[in-house]
């Protein structure tokens, strides 16, 4: 059996553009918008009843509508460079796109931008909401881990203050009150601790079913559900996180992997390569995970997603405020940062049966070498592929395509 299988991704995407109407009518009626970073804490929002939407989401959507590099011209005309922090970027520049053209009729005006302050580059990118878009900005430091605990993905449920330096947590939580200050002078809404807890609650009950999940498509062989469903039915949910629906989303989408894996369903009846995906997604041509299959066999059974979400996001026990600190904390370390991420990797592709990776390698990434070579060291081939995923000028997809397609006849004869 072929084809897309599973109800959950095209049940997210219905909600998900439901709710953003409904969040443009809230900030058309004067209500506070907040645009958020994946890498920063939008428990804090989702407890204050701010809306607020991701930058990388609005990003990936933009880019999925093929407006991604207008955005960026956009960004151009204003001055600045276009060829630097697209991913931060493109949110910014889609403002200047006219509202009949711009995905789900435009991101309206935030009252708030909250990033992570990761370099020069990044910080000025969201500086310039403020300057230019009479926007308050908040911006997080980025700290730098002592030591690389080994196995985090074991100690960051439970023991999290083993796994994270004291002084990094301390200083996360000063700054996390420091945000709950501004939202309150901002918009006059105010933080309940209770309230935190309960959305945090939540959280974890949604990390327990995306790891069932994980763990299932790990085990199945053929795999029965495409990475590009995947994607879709775990990250627009975790958009939503702290939310009941994102937790009966992901429970959701768990019972539809159960039965696809229990019924032998398979993405690729002829799987004979099992492929890994490192690297953020190519948002502009989601379909190239798909491109494989009938010739080669080769079949995407992994993407850092639903894994991240499975072993990153669960906090449990302690002040909500400070285990919410402990998530976010180690964000960028979990995913790139040497002693911590090529780890991860290595244990993922191992438990997902893994024939070889492709890595897209974007520049603003910390420490892919290191993931490459622990790969490699595992046994694992790698190929490869630097650029920027949410810019199309940046990668040819017809280039990707053929250089996937050599490595897989290459490495991985018939």
């Amino acid at each position: 059996m072929t084809g897309r299988r599973i109800e959950s991704a095209e049940r997210a995407s219905a909600y998900h553009k439901q709710w953003f109407a409904a969040i443009r009518e809230r900030a058309a009626d004067g209500e506070p918008l907040a645009l958020v970073n994946a890498d920063a804490p939008q428990e804090i929002l989702r407890a204050m009843d701010i809306p607020y939407v991701v930058n990388q989401w609005w990003a990936a959507l933009v880019g999925a509508k093929r407006l991604a590099d207008r955005s960026l011209d956009a960004v151009r005309a204003l001055g600045y460079p276009d060829d630097s922090r697209q991913y931060d970027a493109i949110a910014l520049g889609s403002t200047g796109l006219a509202s009949a053209d711009a995905p789900w009729g435009g991101l309206p005006h935030p009252t708030i931008v909250i990033a992570e302050n990761s370099g020069d580059a990044g910080r000025k990118v969201f500086d310039l909401w403020g300057e230019y878009r009479d926007t308050e900005v908040f911006l997080f430091e980025r700290t730098t881990a002592h030591d690389a605990p080994r196995r985090w993905w074991e100690l960051v449920p439970r023991r999290w203050s083993q796994a994270f330096d004291a002084d990094r947590l301390d200083l996360m939580v000063a700054e996390n009150w420091l945000l709950v200050d501004k939202l309150e002078r901002t918009t006059g809404r105010t933080l309940s601790l209770d309230r935190l807890a309960e959305v945090m609650d939540l959280v974890n009950q949604q990390a327990e079913w995306n790891r069932r999940s994980r763990d299932i498509l790990a085990s199945a062989r053929p795999t029965p559900v495409s990475v590009h469903e995947s994607i879709n039915s775990v990250m627009i949910p975790q958009w939503h996180r702290g939310s009941q629906w994102a937790v009966d989303a992901a429970e959701r989408f768990c019972d539809e992997v159960e039965a696809a894996a229990a019924s032998g369903r398979a993405v690729c009846p002829g799987e004979r390569v099992r492929l890994m995906w490192v690297g953020r997604g190519l948002w502009f041509d989601m379909d190239l995970y798909e491109r494989f299959q009938q010739r080669y066999g080769a079949v995407f059974v992994w993407s850092m997603y639903l894994a991240i979400a499975a072993d990153g996001y669960p906090r449990y026990g302690g002040d909500p405020m400070r285990a919410l600190a402990a998530r976010f904390t180690g964000f960028t370390d979990q995913l790139y940062m040497p002693g911590w991420a090529a780890d991860w990797y290595v244990k993922e592709a191992r438990g997902h049966g893994v024939d070889g990776v492709i890595h897209l390698v974007a520049d603003d990434v910390p420490g892919p070498y290191f993931v490459t070579r622990a790969l490699e060291e595992a046994g694992i081939p790698v190929l490869e592929i630097r650029g920027n995923n949410a810019d199309p000028r940046a990668l040819n997809p017809g280039v990707i395509g053929q250089r996937i397609e050599e490595f897989i006849a290459s490495r991985f004869p018939r």
